[in-house]
């Protein structure tokens, strides 16, 4: 390997700038890296096909771009990998196998052993036990999920040529902490399922072949904006407000929609994203690309919203709705139908109204419908109320309005809604799950922007989860206080898993914490809201509405009985259980007056300070005991002068939602009657009491001065205290407040993985059927091959072995391992001339060649080559079958016999001479139709006979000496001898004695060709 290139160790962290139109970039030190080395990190996923994509890419990437690069690769966990050794011929780069705790360097190359999970934590790797997720083993994912979270926005994701769907989730991770992510375009994979997966679910910035992803990272390496961590809050560069409220106005003129009081950090970290995209390194280029690329508007508002949603996703909150909320509107709702039906007509009409606000692509707002109908259904409610509830639901995307409006939901719900609930709520289509028409007609769509639009009004419940953790402070007030506006006094509303009403407490109760269920607070009226279109810069409190002075139509004795309260009732004021006034009777100025500070409606902050110990320990007893408690005779001080006053305190039960208020009363106490006058006695006795009876009561004025003073102190005493822990409270709250917003960052990135989760889901489940119809029918040819009882070869257009049968094992001399290896490595036990040759010319001209071999053991078989052919017919090798064909050969070779023998026998048949066979003890074993003639002897008869009868007595001597010869082996020479016919009569014969040999070659008889002749003839 060439020398590396290193740079002085006293600027490890100098920044690359290489770019191919660009000079030489300052090289970057590559062994003295801490973790803490602000660089990016390039996580690469791969699986089959993945080695060809590796060496594309790392042959166009420079030795010197800054980055790090970790390879995580599908591998066999039995046996080592090469993967490190294979990497280091295709770059000039370091490349190692990572090791548990090894620190992660700049221009060094990491790849993944086998049998594990690698992870990365601080800047190094880490190297655990193998995890099997759902049956697989997934270590794409693991690794770019790690480096996600180790990185942030210094995180890049590759995932390259491969089958299933390994890194589609990691490359989500990575997109939603701010990284970018690459995918390798269908043309250039070898195997297009992990790639194709990513690009799917839309987690792909940009999908390109390995070598123009290698350029793209070379630029990368050198742009500002990836050398920044943004975190919390990513630097777009200088005057980075001005430029972002261009944004804002572009997108509000495109969309209607102005984002600038969204959350900022989820808003920048999207725009930085979309600035990496199309390589801009500053936000006011990104600004004149905005102005001249409208399309470009469209995509940055889509990959702002977040459209994150499910079937009744957080069960739990939905059970606590069914069990608490949902009874209690009911109940409300039929006592509302009573008294419109029976009680005169007055009452709210019977009808449940529900707002879902944020409703995404319509999940929760049919999740809810079907929660209402189960619950209704259970309580045995009556049918016209089922019939008259109605969801309002509402997104700012038109485009989730729409798919919620079409109600089709693909296969994976399934996994969601229960069985019973599709069957009643669902309609089975092509591809997927439609909602029932019924169900349907209960749920209303609408685009609506929940900042600016008006709100529904006399809602029962508003579901708004996980959309306030997008907005900032001032738009979740002003959105709560609408929601507030929009319920009906005992309304509830329901918020996300890291969602709360914050500052608004005086508006919500919390009702149920896990669920974040809370009801509606009875607070002063706030009448006159302003539903207008507001900016943001405008705040969304409203003033309280003047009071009434009366109402018009009121009879004679109504305005009497308001007189004699006003003039003769005791002033008082009406008031919640945290104290706040809710309503004032009569003149409390003189008990009252408004405390210095800020604004407050606290009774115990205006009451006046002799009165605030009795009036608390009052209400505290009311507010413990429920019933009513009087503190009669209280001093105080008021206008400089001393009084006294009567205070009650009275639970009222009798109020809507069950809230408990209290009414408190400032009665004046009726002085008593005067005393008649002493007698007066004598003077010096008279004088002694006066002069007692003075010290008497200057003591007891005393002592209650210093009473009066010490009580003050420590109420004064009490109040600073108050005030700090106040100070404290705001304090903690302040801290509250921010680690609420960085959990609602943390929900922001959950929401988007869970979505990418989810359609990783529905592909794995696709995947997960195939696999299974693929394993089925892999498992049907294999027996199909076992069975067939014959050699089959299978290779590869490079001549290798690609598979085989058992009987062909045995006959070509193959062994397990022997599959990939070249055909002629092979030494089998059947000779095939120009084998190669052959098979190379059933690959291009697609013709079926056929020939007939012996092996070495002498058997016959008949070989045949056809081209392979793929399901797409593609030729991709060639198969080569043996067939024995010992049986066809002998059948063949007697066909050859059985057919000269027919020639013989005709032969036989047809001459003229007479043709016998004989065994050498005389019996006649064969009789042609000549010697029929001759000898008057039938066929049948004359093989029933024995020779002898045939040879007259003086031929038999000669005819013992041929036997004799012919049975010796030796030839015997054709003589002159005499036959005797049936008839008696002799006849001269020419014989010519031939042996007759059997299988071992000795002789078993004779034949004779016999010609008769007249005895003159020479």
């Amino acid at each position: 390997m060439p020398k590396e290139i290193k740079t002085d160790e006293s600027a490890p962290n100098a920044a690359p700038q290489a770019a191919p139109e660009t000079p030489a970039p300052a090289l970057v030190d590559e062994v003295s890296a801490a973790p803490a080395v602000n660089y990016p990190v390039v996580g690469i996923g791969a699986s089959a096909g993945g080695l060809e994509a590796y060496r594309l890419l790392f042959e166009e990437l420079p030795s010197n771009t800054g980055m790090a690069f970790v390879l995580v690769q599908h591998l066999d966990p039995q046996h080592p990998s090469l993967l490190a050794e294979l990497i280091g011929r295709a770059t000039r780069m370091p490349v190692v196998e990572a090791t548990d705790g090894l620190a992660v360097a700049p221009n060094r190359v990491y790849t993944i052993p086998p049998n594990v999970t690698l992870g990365m934590l601080h800047g190094r790797l880490q190297v655990l036990e193998r995890v099997i997720e759902r049956g697989r083993h997934l270590p794409v994912d693991e690794f770019l999920r790690s480096l996600a979270q180790d990185r942030g926005s210094q995180a890049i994701g590759v995932v390259l040529s491969g089958t299933a769907s390994d890194g589609t989730a990691g490359l989500a991770a990575i997109k939603a902490s701010g990284g970018l992510t690459f995918a390798q375009d269908q043309a250039s994979a070898a195997y297009w399922g992990m790639p194709g997966s990513a690009v799917a679910a839309g987690c792909a910035d940009l999908v390109l072949p390995p070598r123009e992803i290698a350029r793209e990272l070379v630029r990368l390496a050198a742009h500002p904006l990836l050398r920044q961590r943004a975190i919390p809050e990513p630097d777009l560069g200088e005057d980075a407000s001005q430029a972002l409220a261009k944004v804002f106005m572009l997108l509000r003129a495109r969309t209607g929609n102005d984002f600038a009081y969204y959350k900022q950090s989820t808003i920048r970290r999207r725009i930085r994203r979309r600035m990496l995209v199309h390589k801009l390194e500053r936000l006011g280029d990104y600004v004149r690309y905005l102005q001249n690329t409208p399309a470009e508007l469209d995509a940055l508002f889509h990959d702002l919203l977040i459209n994150v949603t499910g079937f009744f996703r957080d069960p739990k909150t939905f059970e606590v709705l069914r069990d608490i909320a949902l009874p209690r509107i009911f109940d409300a709702c039929a006592a509302s139908a009573a008294l419109a039906t029976g009680g005169g007509g007055a009452g709210r009409l019977p009808q449940v109204r529900i707002w879902v606000a944020g409703c995404s692509t319509g999940e929760e707002a049919y999740s809810l419908a079907m929660t209402l109908i189960e619950s209704a259904d259970e309580r045995e409610c009556d049918a016209g109320l089922i019939g008259t509830f109605q969801i309002f639901a509402t997104d700012i995307d038109e485009q989730a309005i729409s798919v919620a409006r079409r109600g089709v939901y693909p296969e994976r719900i399934q996994a969601e809604v229960s069985p019973e609930r599709l069957r009643r709520f669902f309609l089975k289509v092509t591809g997927g799950w439609q909602v029932s028409k019924a169900l349907r007609d209960r749920c209303v769509f609408a685009v609506q922007n929940v900042v600016k639009d008006p709100p529904f009004s006399r809602l029962d419940l508003v579901c708004c989860r996980n959309v306030l953790i997008y907005l900032g402070p001032m738009l979740q007030k002003r959105v709560l206080q609408m929601f507030h506006y929009a319920l009906e006094p005992e309304g509830y509303l329901m918020l996300g898993p890291s969602e709360s009403i914050g500052t608004q407490a005086d508006l919500f109760a919390l009702v149920d914490q896990p669920a974040k269920l809370y009801t509606k607070k009875s607070v002063a009226s706030r009448e006159g809201y302003n539903f207008k279109p507001r900016t943001p810069y405008q705040d969304a409190l409203v003033e309280l509405p003047p009071p009434r002075l009366g109402t018009p139509g009121r009879s004679p004795q109504q305005e009497a009985e308001e007189l004699i309260l006003a003039r003769f009732s005791p002033a008082g004021v009406i008031l919640t259980a945290d104290w706040e006034i809710l309503h004032f009777r009569g003149q409390t100025g003189r008990y009252l007056e408004p405390a210095p500070g800020a604004a407050s409606l606290n009774l115990l902050k205006m009451v006046r300070r002799g009165l605030f110990v009795a009036l608390r320990a009052a209400l505290l007893q009311a507010r413990d005991s429920g019933v009513p408690v009087r503190k009669a005779g209280v001093r105080y001080r008021s206008n400089g002068s001393e009084a006294q006053v009567d205070l009650q305190v009275l639970p009222l039960h009798a109020v809507a939602g069950g809230t408990p208020c209290f009414l408190v009363l400032f009665e004046e106490p009726v002085a008593p009657a005067a005393p008649e006058p002493a007698r007066p006695a004598p003077g010096v006795a008279e004088g002694a009491a006066n002069a007692e009876r003075d010290d008497y009561l200057a003591t007891l004025e005393h002592e209650l001065t210093s009473t009066r003073d010490y009580m003050q102190s420590a109420i004064a005493e009490q109040e600073g205290t108050n005030e700090e822990l106040r100070s404290m409270n705001e304090e903690i709250q302040s801290a509250n407040e921010e680690l609420q917003s960085t959990n609602e960052e943390l929900e922001t990135a959950k929401e988007e993985l869970q979505s990418t989760n989810e359609e990783l889901a529905t592909v794995n489940e696709e995947l997960e059927s195939r696999n299974a119809e693929l394993a089925a029918a892999n498992n049907d040819i294999n027996n199909m091959l076992a069975s067939i009882n014959l050699p089959i070869l299978m290779l590869d257009n490079e001549l290798r072995i690609r598979q085989f049968t058992p009987q062909a094992e045995r006959l070509l001399n193959l062994i397990g391992t022997d599959l990939g290896r070249p055909i002629s490595n092979i030494k089998p036990n059947i000779e095939v001339p120009r084998l190669e040759e052959l098979v190379r010319r059933v690959i291009n001209s697609l013709e079926v060649e056929s020939l007939e071999l012996q092996d070495n053991a002498g058997h016959w078989y008949a070989v045949r080559l056809r081209p392979y052919k793929t399901l797409d017919h593609r030729i991709d090798g060639a198969v080569i079958t043996f067939m024995e064909i010992d049986e066809i050969k002998e059948a063949r070779r007697l066909r050859v016999t059985l057919a000269d023998e027919r020639r013989l026998a005709a032969l036989v048949r047809d001459a003229a001479d007479a043709i016998t066979a004989q065994g050498f003890d005389g019996g006649i074993l064969a009789w042609n139709p000549a010697a029929e003639r001759f000898y008057g002897y039938p066929e049948a008869a004359a093989l029933a006979l024995n020779i002898r009868e045939l040879i007259p007595a003086d031929a038999w001597p000669e005819h013992e000496r041929m036997l004799e010869v012919l049975r010796a082996g030796q030839p015997m020479e054709p003589y002159r001898t005499r036959r005797r016919t049936r008839a008696g009569r002799e006849l001269a014969v020419w014989l010519v004695p031939t042996a007759l040999l059997g299988a071992d070659g000795k002789p078993y008889g004779l034949g004779t060709t016999e010609r008769v002749f007249d005895e003159g003839e020479t």
